[in-house]
């Protein structure tokens, strides 16, 4: 029997009465040195519960693969939770949404697009199955049924949305429980008539997403499903931001006053998001409705704990509601961290990118007549660098056929000739050829893949032919860049000057004497990707809004750190600055 049961109107667990007061709170945008300080936050701030979404395509990079370390040691992050004394919700998808490359579902596997993904299709459900019988058995000594904290379990995510699959959802309840999962099931889909029927499955809880209108949302709910615990899965209080857009927020008091309706309603709550974190490295994702928008690397999520872990306005007056209606705890309220005093670093080596290739550890693949896509060469993440040559030299209207995935940068002998966005600009560039025979480079960066509609799985990288005046231009090297890892120290060299026109990486180091958080800013840098230490911070793009990454304390350390940037475009500087605020575009709606 499961610890977490429902009555007609509420939860029990362990046969008492309880109410879900819970936080969004992923294991994989936080480091693992600072899950502690996160967990403790919750419980101060009066959250019994934390919940976590669970991303099968870093878990599984490849298939018969299970990662379980670093980042995404999800059996240590419920053990600190359980001793921190509090409850988890699980999500593991398969799809999670969130914002995350893809959706959480692994490139390998939407790469075959003759598979019909989140559907009953055998080959979407083996696929399935197969993950979770690798994910489960780790898990199962964490659930509350064998003493640990996890009290429920979701399944799928706000299906509704997506598509009507009864058949589906109703494998994966039966995949989960034929593989040992005994807690509590339930699904979740925006508080809509229609999305609730259609990702609803007659027997378990239906919960619903939404961030305000919270009485006539709560009225739907309870219109689908006319007894059963009032929860809401996800009480959005603010919003994620993309490259190029406003940079999104809410009033706290706003939030805090709806917070207050729903548990006034003697509704359960999932805070989305607690703590949103960072999507370091290539993980954040993109949304394709009109226009391809890629998701910035911050993932702060106006949150009641920032991106840095410190208390915000919400944490404070979130905290006064639930005080209303639940005891919490006779402690201190967190203070925010100390921060590490503004420094300055000097990027004093160099490695331009394209007169190194090729710096990925293989070589490049050859297609004798059109480029190949980065899903053809099995390329989750990163950048493919596609160079030919051109026969002709003068004027001419270089076209791509079926566009590019996701931002291509032109050269011709190394000179910049252009950039090409997805559905941004027009899919033909004008160029001109300097003789012939000279070398064309098209260096294409994935700047997300889409993690919610029917576009989840559009390839990246070129994705047609390329003409040059109509003329089929063949015979590609197709360089898979992961760039996943910083070059080897033998690769930089001492810049010459402050200023560089051309993509390379630059070095440099910078003194600590007390490890604590900071954020990195390149004011004069114009886009690209940066690590300390060998983490990946991820991406930076001066078009906003964000214009700082965060840099967790924990992969500092005392004395000589190093600071790499890869900058695609040039700058103007050969510095970079480590401040005490983070910086992520002045707050809009």
């Amino acid at each position: 029997m499961p610890a977490l049961t429902t009555t007609s109107d509420g939860f029990l667990l362990h046969g008492e009465p309880f109410r879900i007061l819970s936080g969004a709170l992923h294991y994989f945008r936080v480091h693992p040195d600072q899950w502690t300080d996160r967990l403790r936050k919750a419980r101060l701030m009066g959250l019994n519960t934390v919940e976590t979404y669970i991303p099968w395509n870093l878990h599984q990079p490849e298939p018969g693969t299970l990662v379980l370390d670093g980042l995404l040691d999800l059996p240590r992050f419920l053990r600190l939770a359980a001793a921190e004394g509090l409850h988890v919700i699980l999500r593991p998808g398969p799809f999670i949404c969130a914002e995350w490359d893809g959706g959480g579902l692994p490139h390998w596997l939407t790469a075959d697009h003759d598979i019909r993904l989140r559907t009953s299709d055998p080959r979407f459900t083996d696929v399935v199955d197969r993950y979770l019988d690798l994910l489960l058995p780790p898990l199962l000594p964490h659930l509350a049924a064998a003493g640990g904290p996890v009290i429920a379990v979701q399944v799928e995510n706000e299906y509704g949305a997506y598509g009507d699959d009864i058949a589906y959802l109703k494998h994966l309840e039966n995949s989960l429980r034929s593989r040992g999962i005994e807690e509590l099931l339930f699904t979740c889909d925006q508080a809509d008539g229609d999305h609730l029927a259609k990702g609803s499955l007659p027997g378990v809880l239906a919960t619903g997403t939404f961030g305000s209108r919270v009485d006539s949302s709560l009225q739907r709910l309870r219109e689908h499903q006319p007894q059963g615990p009032l929860m809401c899965a996800e009480f959005w209080i603010g919003w994620f931001d993309h490259w190029g857009g406003p940079h999104h927020g809410r009033d706290a008091a706003d939030a805090a006053a709806d917070l207050d309706r729903l548990l006034a309603a003697g509704a359960s709550v999932n805070i989305y998001m607690f703590h949103g974190g960072t999507n370091f490295g290539y993980t954040s994702g993109a949304n394709h409705h009109h226009a391809y928008v890629p998701t910035v690397t911050s993932y702060d999520y106006d949150a009641p704990l920032t991106e840095s872990g410190d208390p915000g306005p919400k944490y404070h007056a979130f905290r006064e509601v639930i005080a209303r209606h639940a005891q919490v705890p006779d402690e201190p309220i967190p203070t925010p961290a100390p921060k590490l005093p503004p420094t300055m670093v000097e990027l004093t080596t160099r490695a331009p990118l394209l007169a190194a290739l090729p710096l990925a550890d293989h070589r490049p693949v050859h297609a004798p007549t059109d480029p190949l896509s980065a899903d053809d060469l099995n390329q989750r993440a990163g950048y493919v660098l596609y160079r030919t040559t051109v026969p002709t030299q003068g004027a001419g209207l270089l076209h791509f056929a079926g566009g590019v995935g996701d931002r291509a940068q032109v050269f011709l002998d190394g000179a910049p000739a252009g950039v090409l966005e997805r559905e941004r600009y027009d899919e033909t560039l004008p160029v001109h050829v300097p003789r012939p025979g000279a070398v064309l480079d098209v260096l294409v960066e994935n700047q997300g893949r889409v993690n919610y509609g029917p576009r989840i799985g559009v390839p990246k990288g070129l994705l047609g032919p390329v003409t040059l005046n109509g003329a089929p231009l063949q015979g590609w090297d197709c360089h898979p860049l992961p760039l996943d890892e910083v070059p080897p120290a033998a690769a930089f060299t001492p810049a010459e000057t402050s200023t560089c026109a051309e993509p390379a990486f630059h070095q440099g180091t910078f003194e600590v004497r007390k490890p604590a958080d900071a954020f990195l800013a390149l004011p004069g840098w114009a886009k690209g990707q940066a690590w300390i230490n060998g983490f990946h911070l991820g991406r930076y793009w001066n078009r906003g809004p964000q214009r700082t990454l965060y840099v967790p304390a924990p992969i500092l350390r005392p004395g000589a750190n190093d600071l790499v940037v890869l900058e695609l475009h040039g700058t103007t500087t050969a510095q970079a600055h480590l401040t005490e605020t983070p910086d992520l575009g002045p707050k809009g709606s």
